[in-house]
């Protein structure tokens, strides 16, 4: 379904800590905007919808919801440190068009209208 990392599941864990609640669980998924039309969403959820699918990677809990299974397929999650910071990078085999800044894309089937970046 998606890969995660060794950096994105490490620094994703250390994020967790932080936030001191050990039931919470990453949400992945995409939403309609940004530049080209879909947008990625990472963030911390604790409630499970009913057509949520959970998966287990590497002792942290994955919740992908129904409409973005489709569109994140293949999906690799990754964490990258560099003189201006760090932050996750998302590599979509689904994505057939990229905005410049890397937080939007467009899919065959992306029916989505693009926003300005």
């Amino acid at each position: 379904m998606i890969e995660i990392t060794d950096a994105a599941i490490t620094r994703v864990k250390a994020m967790k800590e932080e936030e001191g609640d050990p039931s919470l669980m990453l949400r992945v998924g995409v939403k309609g905007g940004g530049c080209s039309g879909l947008s990625y969403g990472l963030g911390f959820d604790t409630d499970q919808n009913e057509d949520d699918t959970v998966i287990d990677k590497s002792g942290l809990g994955v919740l992908i919801d129904g409409e973005s299974r489709p569109v994140i397929n293949g999906l690799v999650i990754d964490y990258k440190e560099n003189m201006m910071g760090g932050g996750f990078t998302m590599d979509n085999p689904n994505a057939l068009l990229s905005c410049g800044c890397g937080a939007s894309f467009r899919t065959k089937e992306n029916v989505g209208t693009p926003e300005n970046c």
